[in-house]
């Protein structure tokens, strides 16, 4: 059995907590859930749909929920265990990094369950709720392929791993189902909230041509829509696209829209689930099917897209919504079993 650091406090005091609901005549609670992130919840992206999530969860099932930043593996343990211990029913851990310590702590905690947004990693009550992103990357591609006038667009991610990675292969192939000749250039700055390392990687790009882009990064994005707004007060035209939550509303003038993860929505079904008892050793699936993954269009900048767009745009959702059109995705999950 894997073993903590000696130094590990049980009682830790756990920071940035918000708790509410109501508890029953009995003085205990419906249910009791906890969030975990790597970054702040001020990003209007990855955790800030977590955060809403929780938020969700309390006010719809009357939940105790609480939150905690975590940055270091270390930290990861030591919340897992603080949350454990004090009787805390559901865990999410908002992301791929958070799966290893919620192995460790799933072994040690069988009577708490772990969610583990984009995890891999399956044991009875660990669970990897995994979003196929990519279902809205491959529209956002058409929107880029379609807007693009130097025949160039840009990715810009933090690391590249599977659900990252897979993000793009469809962001790629959505481009080229438009314009086969389009030239797509992608980099990586190594952290998901480094600010310098975006803009550093956007003005990059944009200096190569590039004239749309998107990003797969947290708190880093807002120095992509910075970037692109410079570009545009130098006389260019070039445009951005958000990625895991609806951006649009950050940067209204740059930003053609939105791939979308209704991750509250996402997090409320995943506690339901689990209150019936059906979330046990299986990955959880939240796709364009359930309609929790969506590109949004900004409706400020919708007539910048030329004649037609939006309707092929509208036509491709619906085939991948249908299963007629199946988006290139990376596998990542032990065994791609359970799925629900």
């Amino acid at each position: 059995m894997p073993q903590f650091p000696a130094s590990i406090a049980v009682g830790l005091l756990l920071a940035t907590v918000a708790c509410g609901g109501e508890n029953t005549p009995d003085g205990q609670w419906p249910l009791r859930a906890a969030l975990l992130t790597s970054g702040p919840v001020s990003d209007a992206g990855w955790y800030a749909g977590a955060y809403d999530g929780l938020l969700l969860i309390e006010e719809m099932l009357g939940a105790q929920v609480s939150h905690q930043q975590t940055a270091t593996p270390a930290e990861f343990d030591e919340a897992f265990i603080a949350y454990a211990e004090s009787g805390y029913d559901l865990i999410f851990a908002h992301g791929f990094e958070y799966q290893d310590a919620a192995m460790r702590a799933g072994e040690l905690y069988p009577n708490t369950t772990f969610i583990v947004s984009g995890g891999g990693q399956i044991s009875s009550n660990v669970v990897p709720l995994i979003f196929r992103l990519e279902e809205g990357t491959y529209l956002a591609g058409m929107a880029a392929a379609s807007t693009t006038e130097s025949g160039i667009i840009g990715m810009v991610g933090a690391l590249a791993i599977p659900p990252v990675q897979g993000t793009f292969r469809a962001f790629e192939a959505g481009a080229r189902s438009v314009r086969p000749d389009v030239e797509i250039l992608e980099s990586f700055t190594g952290d998901w909230d480094d600010v310098a390392a975006a803009k550093e990687a956007a003005v990059a790009q944009l200096s190569r041509g590039a004239d749309v882009l998107i990003h797969n990064l947290d708190a880093g994005s807002f120095a992509i829509f910075q970037a692109v707004r410079e570009a545009v007060a130098e006389g260019r035209t070039v445009w951005a696209l958000g990625m895991n939550s609806d951006q649009n509303a950050v940067a209204p003038d740059v930003i053609l829209g939105s791939a979308v993860i209704r991750i509250p929505q996402a997090f409320l079904e995943t506690a339901r689930l689990w209150q019936a008892g059906e979330v046990r050793g299986v990955a959880i699936y939240a796709g364009a099917n359930n309609r929790v993954i969506d590109f949004v269009v900004n409706p400020e900048l919708a007539d910048r897209f030329g004649p037609g767009v939006l309707e092929r745009i509208a036509d491709a959702r619906n085939r991948i919504e249908s299963g007629d059109l199946e988006v290139p995705r990376i596998a990542f999950v032990e065994g791609e079993a359970g799925v629900r």
